[in-house]
């Protein structure tokens, strides 16, 4: 006999325009705003592979977290790009509330204090909305970014120039989104639809996995992602190297990145040992460690997004140039 489930029949929704928004469209920088100085010489080598990377024809991939356009960096996303020195980006699912939201209203981000106490945290007309996009991308046998970007750009949203998802899909750059369902405030919602978003997601696994193919002497970026990007990166890898295996070839001299808060301590090449906590941090000792062991060369840089990621714009247009 099936267990009961909830009926979000039963759910109250309410407009967007009732939501106190923590965040305005001010956040994002634009190109030529003022950088904070950020001194660290793995920025320059990072930079500089990259660029090695786009000239030798090899992939540049970005998996990130939602805090990433949070802290304001969506413009030099879509720069990079533009000018193809980034060849494939990733959002789990929260990224795509937040870069829909801010094309649409020029607003985003709720107070979970505010808005849990009455149960009304994520519930709100304009950002379901998304949901019954991502069914007509199902039928239309799109992955989930590109869907997302279609609806962005082609809905000319007022402040779709800012959103990394719209750019995916006017530059043809995939922009993929890998969602654990349950996980995001869209999932709350009575027009969810489970199957729409499992195939369109897996989709874009897929889409994913074929841009890993390329990574050989590329460089894979993991910004702010502490579980979606080291899982979706080892699964799609090891498919990769499954097939290149059988044809002869080799996935393993490139470089990764991670870009985090925690301190790793000085030593991030060598796995931490079980006992200490550090171990249990997955883009650790995956991204850092596992993963380039055969040939690879890894980089921990530790510090706030909105401080690194454009440090890292202007030292890659730096050796671009």
């Amino acid at each position: 006999m099936p267990f009961p489930m909830f009926d979000r029949s039963k759910l109250l929704i309410k407009p967007l325009d009732q939501r106190i928004h923590d965040l305005t469209i001010d956040v994002i920088k634009p190109l030529d705003a003022p950088v904070e100085p950020f001194d660290n010489p793995d920025l320059d080598t990072i930079a500089e592979r990259i660029v090695a990377a786009r000239r030798a024809g090899a992939a540049v991939i970005m998996l990130m977290g939602a805090h990433v356009i949070r802290r304001g960096n969506s413009n030099y996303i879509i720069d990079l790009m533009q000018r193809k020195l980034i060849t494939h980006v990733g959002f789990n699912g929260a990224g795509v509330v937040h870069d829909y939201e801010f094309a649409r209203i020029g607003a985003t981000t709720e107070s979970v204090p505010r808005y849990i106490s009455a149960g009304q945290f994520g519930l709100w007309k304009e950002t379901g909305e998304i949901n019954d996009a991502v069914v007509q991308g199902y039928h239309d046998g799109l992955g989930l970014g590109e869907t997302m970007g279609r609806a962005i750009e082609e809905g000319k949203f007022p402040y779709r120039q800012s959103s990394i998802l719209a750019a995916g899909y006017r530059l043809q750059v995939p922009v993929t989104v890998h969602v654990a369902l349950g996980q995001d405030i869209l999932h709350e919602h009575p027009n969810m639809n489970g199957a729409a978003y499992g195939e369109t997601s897996y989709r874009d696994f897929l889409i994913f996995t074929q841009s890993v193919t390329n990574l050989q002497h590329g460089v894979f970026l993991n910004y702010g992602t502490q579980v979606m990007g080291p899982e979706v990166y080892l699964k799609a890898l090891a498919m990769s190297r499954n097939v290149a295996h059988q044809e002869g070839r080799r996935i393993n001299e490139f470089t990764t990145a991670v870009f985090d808060l925690i301190d790793l301590g000085e030593d991030t090449h060598s796995e931490a040992p079980k006992t200490q906590a550090q171990y249990y941090f997955r883009p650790y000792k995956t991204i850092l460690v596992r993963t380039v062991q055969d040939g690879g060369q890894s980089f921990y840089i530790r510090g706030d997004h909105s401080v690194t990621f454009p440090n890292l714009y202007h030292h890659i247009l730096k050796k671009w140039e």
